[in-house]
């Protein structure tokens, strides 16, 4: 959506069957429409790893933002406040926390590339990977949660960890990977 007050109105629009939790716009301020322990229509058609349904297992936060340019300060800083308080309440770990674009492969881009994914994991937000020995790339993306064809595996996890990377796949991407599989295999939890 172009604007908060779009967004708002979309998101409370019953004709259109999508909700969430909660929206943050681009001044900061923050509307709670759904509460945390009801189902919320956020994320559509979307799994992550044995998941095939996060609509029932996951706290959706909208971001008022087109993607094409930084988010703003204030939305970060909200944002960050937010995510305190439902990680704390829900023991969500970081690297349960997800995007649009992870979650619905190649159905959605959001948060989009000038979403600052590392400034979040610095704070226990998500993760971030460092590059090791490069490995199966399908392999390692379904270890870490990923599902969908490899290019559009492969378009996503970019969106998140390397948004200025272009052309086929590399070592790089494989060693990204490699250690987001090693470090956090989506089978060791299965919390929220």
């Amino acid at each position: 959506m172009q604007s908060s007050a779009a967004a708002l109105a979309r998101l409370c629009d019953p004709d259109y069957e999508v909700s969430a939790h909660y929206l943050i716009a681009e001044d900061g301020r923050v509307w709670q429409m759904v509460r945390e322990a009801d189902r919320a229509w956020h994320a559509g058609r979307g799994a992550w790893g044995a998941c095939e349904d996060l609509n029932s297992h996951s706290i959706g936060i909208e971001l008022a933002n087109p993607a094409t340019h930084p988010f703003p300060e204030p939305q970060m800083t909200a944002l960050e406040h937010l995510l305190r308080g439902v990680v704390a309440r829900w023991g969500i770990a970081a690297e349960r926390v997800l995007g649009h674009s992870d979650s619905a492969v190649a159905r959605k881009i959001d948060p989009g590339p000038k979403f600052d994914w590392q400034r979040l994991a610095m704070q226990g937000f998500g993760v971030w990977p460092q590059c090791v020995a490069p490995g199966d790339f399908d392999l390692d993306a379904r270890r870490f949660g990923y599902r969908g064809e490899a290019a559009e595996v492969l378009a996503a996890f970019r969106l998140r960890f390397r948004p200025w990377a272009f052309g086929p796949m590399d070592d790089v991407d494989r060693g990204l990977m490699a250690d987001l599989a090693q470090r956090w295999p989506h089978m060791r939890h299965s919390s929220r």
